[in-house]
């Protein structure tokens, strides 16, 4: 019961969040990677927003995502009538030394944005996830080089930042204070949808779900979102430890999020 009360508070501060964010800015959308927490985050906007998402989705694609994942992006899409945007992303060098996944993607994001006018943008990060990510803000405003400085950020209140002026747009992070096991239970509890990559094939399966190129499989019995539970009740092991951007010195990602790295 404890646990079905936590995820209540959880779903009522993200609610808010959204229903804040959707108020404040003209020109609204949030990133969707196809994984559990953009897919939960979704879920809670529908009931947010009685049934529907009202702003546009937006996949970053480098074109090296699994099937499953294209799959998945096709039939949630279509199922909960969300305007969704893909946007081409280059597989070339780049700071973190992943060609697929690093500072590419920011840049055809960054040209979106300018294309498009969006002045907010959810993100489904969570601070539990990275050090880096664990120091963002629920509203957090990107200078107008699409640069976080994360050394002066503005005054926040009750987790809202209280200016934004002069800045290119401002993410909103509406599960910042969600854990994995959180997004887990929720799923469960809402039949939400999820990305069957996450279930364990063959004794592996998915624990957090980038492209082909930098993600790799974890050793897993779980093959139902009991399983997962189940098994995250006893990890040790980071959630993001099959990223290779995780992998690099937490430097190297911090400088990254402080380039517009999601």
């Amino acid at each position: 019961m404890a646990e079905l009360q936590d995820l209540d508070k959880l779903e009522e501060k993200s609610v808010y969040i959204l229903r804040e964010a959707k108020a404040r800015f003209k020109n609204l959308a949030a990133l969707w990677s196809m994984g559990k927490d953009s897919t939960a985050m979704l879920a809670i906007a529908r009931k947010a927003f009685f049934g529907r998402v009202p702003f546009p989705v937006i996949h970053i694609d480098n074109g090296i995502d699994f099937p499953e994942t294209y799959e998945f992006r096709k039939k949630l899409s279509d199922e909960w009538g969300m305007e969704l945007i893909v946007v081409k992303s280059e597989i070339k060098d780049d700071l973190s030394g992943i060609r697929c996944c690093g500072a590419n993607k920011t840049d055809a994001l960054r040209k979106l944005l300018d294309d498009r006018g969006f002045d907010g943008l959810i993100v489904s990060i969570r601070r539990d996830e990275h050090g880096i990510r664990a120091k963002e803000r629920t509203f957090s405003p990107r200078d107008k080089d699409f640069k976080w400085n994360y050394k002066e950020q503005p005054p926040e209140i009750w987790d809202f930042t209280s200016k934004f002026e002069d800045s290119s747009h401002v993410r909103i992070h509406p599960i910042l204070q969600w854990n994995e096991l959180d997004i887990w239970r929720y799923v469960k509890r809402e039949s939400i949808p999820v990305n069957s990559l996450y279930f364990s094939k063959g004794g592996k399966r998915y624990r957090s779900l980038g492209c082909t190129q930098c993600t790799v499989s974890v050793e897993s019995k779980a093959a139902s979102v009991d399983d997962i539970i189940a098994e995250l009740q006893g990890a040790s092991t980071a959630e993001r430890s099959g990223r290779m951007q995780d992998k690099e010195q937490e430097n190297v990602m911090q400088r990254l999020r402080a380039l517009g790295y999601m």
